[in-house]
């Protein structure tokens, strides 16, 4: 009997025409790390008395399809998810193309993705996806990961795939070393870590219907936050943190001049952190910022995508 391994599973995302319906075709072959995105129906205990102390049959609830899917940030696939998340690109440029995403955008698109296990065969087939969120942590070492929140509408279950020729972009992988992170357009100095994250904040819209899924998931107002946890060197964060001083954060992976992700919070504010001392090392601190709408660039974020890629 054949067991599914997840060495051989596989996935497939194409962009819906219109929320919830599946395209014929057309499917691209998406790297991932993990994911758990499916659907799940919960029981709800019978209330039912008065016939014996064994309980009835428990009752079938909403249908819930949602779950966290981990990529790579690559170099030509983040352009599928950014979009997703953000909305259709504006792309210049004849050989190195420039993709610029900016958030606020109202009418985002919806995605199929499919989940296959071919051992079995199984393919599980989600549609009307929806991006919610995108967390990225910088580090010293090791690969640039993201995670991305997902909220879809329903699932099927396939004994064939949706597209048996989807097409595959070649991977070039982007690495934390190749990572920076400046403030107001200069290199941010003793930076330890850091993180983003961007919501789209979907509500789900409940409503009464026989097969037990969402209407649909709207976004709301967006967020950005994140992190920067950096060694004491001086007070020049501090010093912004407590006059409430906003600044400009660029984190950015860069390979080349033709090839690099860019993501700038436009206008960042920082908590004033408490100093602790637990030791005769050294000293750190951790300010979790929040970004809001930027009156001059008419948005809260903008992100760039530089690869050799037409358009997506």
């Amino acid at each position: 009997m054949a067991r599914a391994y997840g060495a051989n599973a596989s996935l497939l995302a194409a962009f819906e025409p219109t929320y919830g319906n599946t395209p014929t075709g057309d499917f691209g072959k998406i790297p991932f790390v993990s994911t758990t995105l499916g659907s799940e129906q919960g029981l709800i205990a019978n209330d039912l008395i008065g016939l014996g102390r064994d309980p009835s049959a428990p009752i079938r609830d909403v249908i819930k399809v949602e779950g966290d899917i981990v990529i790579p940030i690559d170099l030509r696939n983040i352009g599928m998810w950014l979009k997703a998340l953000l909305g259709n690109p504006v792309s210049v440029g004849d050989t190195a193309h420039t993709h610029t995403f900016v958030s606020g955008n109202s009418g985002l698109p919806s995605l199929s993705l499919e989940t296959g296990l071919p051992d079995i065969p199984a393919y599980f087939l989600a549609s009307g996806v929806m991006a919610n969120s995108l967390q990225v942590k910088f580090a010293r070492s090791g690969a640039a990961d993201a995670t991305l929140g997902l909220i879809a509408q329903g699932e099927v279950k396939r004994t064939a795939s949706a597209d048996a020729t989807p097409t595959t972009l070649p991977i070039t992988r982007f690495n934390q070393f190749q990572g920076s992170i400046k403030k107001n357009g200069q290199d941010l100095g003793n930076v330890v870590a850091a993180q983003l994250t961007y919501s789209n904040n979907l509500a789900r819209i409940e409503t009464i219907r026989s097969d037990g899924k969402i209407e649909g998931a709207d976004p709301t107002v967006a967020s950005l936050t994140g992190n920067l946890e950096v060694r004491f060197a001086d007070t020049e964060l501090i010093d912004a943190a407590t006059n409430n001083t906003p600044l400009e954060l660029t984190f950015s992976y860069v390979i080349d001049a033709t090839k690099s992700l860019t993501f700038i919070a436009h206008e960042v504010y920082l908590p004033k952190p408490k100093l602790s001392i637990s030791g005769p090392g050294g000293i750190q601190a951790t300010f979790d910022w929040q970004a809001a709408k930027n009156t001059a660039a008419g948005h809260m974020l903008t992100v760039q995508l530089v690869n050799d890629v037409v358009a997506y």
